[in-house]
């Protein structure tokens, strides 16, 4: 009886297994290796890229694509390192879940292409009504997911990382950074001020003199304050009903204006000076009788509906809370000749680039000269131009006529006509 042939790892073998399933066996530098693969198709793909990896001098198995769980799955764990990490989790798990988890989250890491991104982004522009910042923001925390995943070795290559120009210009923002509106003079600071009651008054001219994000105005304590140096101290501010680190992770020293130190003492008079500059207004100090909670911040809705009122009563355009006070100091402070890194240090900006979005209204921008650097007059010559062509067609000069049906002899075209009329 014929002796049967032995295998030879060292050139790969595919060989039929249990179940349905095929299985491969391979031999390179760091030994004898086997793997068992759902179809045939898969194990002899598997199997060529290894024999190819070999011949040229590499190691390594590829993982098995069925093993992979769905990005649902694995973003779920991801989101929960996240939440670890980034102040913004909140927002990146409502979006995984309005928007990302309904088009990707049944798919493998592999599955995600360029294509499916694309048509993700033009369905959410169109049929979602999406702005493309939104989107943006979308793809960009599916790029980070992607990021872990490849440290995970699910996937060897970023899909976002390989969209096309023509498709990353779908995203581009439409949103006008330079015409964000904001009170246009102080005067219009003074009258919202006037007309909102106390202490969102008060609130609102720290916003307006001090450029705090709302979070840091409803953070502030008196400890923060300091009247004779001047200062406030911005260490800290309130999300969600608790306090967190500032949004650049940095504390700041703001500069305490004439027109706010009065402010902040007499109110400091009237409220006792201790605790927290802003506390809950009596409506709100009823809290949740159903969740037995009272408030511990005033909650910024407070503020904005005020505000409303207030623009409303002024006869001011509406503006959120945002445009009338941190918006309106950057710009009234650039407009008042301060320069753009002072601004940059007071408003807390973590890139001089934010910053250079108030550069438009610089009072030094267009000097007097700018306006005469091309002088020309373009304005046409006043009354009618008649010709003085001879009948016969004979080409010949025009001269001016003025509106009473007279030769203006002081024109340039006369003086030609008498010299010509002399040759």
């Amino acid at each position: 009886m014929p002796r049967k042939r032995k295998r030879r790892w060292g050139t790969g073998s595919l060989l039929p297994g249990e179940g349905g399933r095929w299985r491969i066996r391979w031999k390179d530098a760091n030994g004898r290796h086997s793997k068992s693969y759902a179809d045939k198709d898969t194990a002899e793909e598997v199997l060529a890229k290894i024999m190819r990896a070999i011949e040229r001098g590499e190691a390594g198995l590829p993982q098995e694509r069925d093993d992979v769980p769905t990005l649902a799955e694995l973003a779920k764990k991801w989101l929960a390192r996240r939440q670890k990490t980034h102040r913004s989790y909140t927002d990146d798990k409502c979006r995984w879940n309005v928007h990302l988890s309904p088009a990707f989250g049944r798919l493998r890491p592999h599955e995600v292409d360029a294509a499916k991104l694309r048509a993700f982004i033009e369905d959410r522009l169109s049929k979602g009504g999406l702005r493309p910042a939104t989107v943006c923001r979308c793809v960009g925390m599916l790029s980070s997911l992607f990021e872990d995943l490849k440290e995970q070795k699910h996937v060897v290559a970023n899909p976002v990382r390989e969209l096309p120009r023509s498709t990353r210009r779908l995203m581009h923002s439409d949103y006008d950074t330079k015409g964000t509106p904001f009170l246009q003079s102080l005067a219009d600071v003074r009258r919202v001020f006037l007309a909102l009651p106390e202490p969102i008054n008060v609130a609102f001219a720290v916003g307006a003199f001090a450029g705090l994000r709302t979070g840091e105005v409803l953070a502030l304590s008196w400890d923060n304050i300091d009247m004779e140096g001047r200062r406030i101290h911005v260490k800290r501010q309130v999300q969600d009903g608790k306090f967190t680190p500032l949004k650049d992770d940095d504390p700041r020293i703001v500069m305490l204006q004439n027109s706010l130190a009065p402010i902040l003492a007499a109110y400091k008079l009237r409220t006792g000076g201790e605790g927290l500059l802003f506390k809950p207004t009596v409506a709100e100090r009823g809290g949740r009788p159903d969740l037995g909670t009272v408030p511990t911040f005033m909650r910024p809705q407070t503020l904005i509906r005020h505000l409303r009122e207030a623009l409303k009563t002024c006869g001011l355009p509406p503006l959120t809370w945002y445009e009338a006070t941190r918006h309106t100091f950057a710009s009234l402070f650039v407009l008042g000749g301060g320069s753009l890194e002072m601004l940059r240090t007071l408003m807390g900006h973590s890139s001089v680039t934010t910053t250079e979005r108030y550069s438009h209204l610089r009072p030094d921008l267009f000097t007097e000269t700018s306006f005469h650097a091309m002088d020309v007059d373009l304005a046409r010559p006043a009354g009618d131009v008649v010709s003085i062509r001879p009948a016969s067609g004979q080409v010949g000069p025009t001269m001016a006529k003025t509106q009473d049906n007279t030769i203006d002899e002081s024109t340039p075209n006369l003086a030609y006509s008498k010299q010509f009329s002399r040759a």
